[in-house]
């Protein structure tokens, strides 16, 4: 148990070193508590939702958590929702407790859950009326779908996961094949675990380089993966082939999702 708290403990103090600042008297004399956020912190809203990719939330969660941010969690009620690890995750904001005006809004993915969202009025309608004011408008993996659904890419260069960058066009955005892609306020990133990248990319345009330069080193974000497989060109086109068979329901489905947002959207021609 003491082992937990101090690790909570150095996570809070790395967190004000991240920001540059000197840790205050209180939670010197308090390694057990973590500092107060600063005035100015950044409001930072992701959307959560049933079904969602947990990776894709928690990854820049954690650097936004580090850097210093005020990170709530929203949906339409604080009831919890399934995640793809079998993990609930419960909002800290239902819907009409979200702030109106918000640094950044960012949606994560999750194909089922993003396919569900994508004809949901209500998630659309939050979306677009957040993302209509927020300083950045952000997303992860398949959540660049639900932003193009909701209107918020019209126009914008996106990405998405490698499986569904596709169907960006359909909701009227441009296809860039880069990990994260940055079009005025809008900044997506690609499948998963693009959504680390993503968060440390946002939080040197939130505060600065450096800033998030010491997030990646409390964080040891230093990526060695054991294989040169993360992308279809990596994979090459027979794995790439298993792998969008595996999933050709999940994918059909989001396709067909996207087509009914481009046609309300105006982006999409009726047949």
């Amino acid at each position: 148990m003491t082992d937990s708290i101090d690790r909570r403990a150095l996570l809070g103090a790395g967190a004000a070193l991240a920001a540059g600042a000197s840790l205050p008297a209180a939670a010197q004399s308090s390694p057990h508590r973590h500092p107060p956020l600063p005035a100015d912190a950044p409001k930072v809203a992701f959307l959560i939702y049933p079904n969602m990719v947990a990776l894709d939330l928690v990854g820049p969660m954690t650097v936004f958590k580090v850097l210093r941010c005020d990170v709530q969690l929203v949906w339409k009620d604080k009831g919890p929702v399934p995640t793809d690890v079998g993990v609930p995750m419960a909002a800290t904001q239902s819907f009409a407790e979200c702030p109106r005006d918000l640094d950044v809004i960012c949606v994560p993915g999750g194909v089922m859950g993003t396919t569900a969202c994508m004809d949901d009025p209500e998630v659309l309608a939050f979306l677009a009326d957040r993302g209509e004011r927020a300083r950045w408008v952000t997303s992860v993996c398949t959540g660049s779908l639900l932003l193009g659904a909701a209107g918020l890419l019209n126009g914008y260069d996106a990405t998405s996961h490698w499986a569904t960058t596709d169907l960006l066009p359909i909701l009227g955005a441009r296809h860039v094949d880069r990990r994260v892609v940055i079009d005025r306020n809008r900044a997506t990133g690609g499948g998963v675990t693009a959504g680390i990248d993503f968060g440390l990319t946002l939080a040197a345009q939130l505060k600065d380089e450096e800033a998030a330069r010491r997030v990646q080193l409390i964080l040891e974000y230093a990526p060695a993966p054991p294989f040169r497989n993360g992308t279809p060109a990596e994979a090459g086109p027979e794995r790439t082939a298993a792998t969008r068979s595996a999933r050709q329901g999940m994918d059909a489905g989001a396709r067909d999702a996207a087509i009914r947002a481009g046609h309300r959207l105006g982006t999409w021609p009726r047949a």
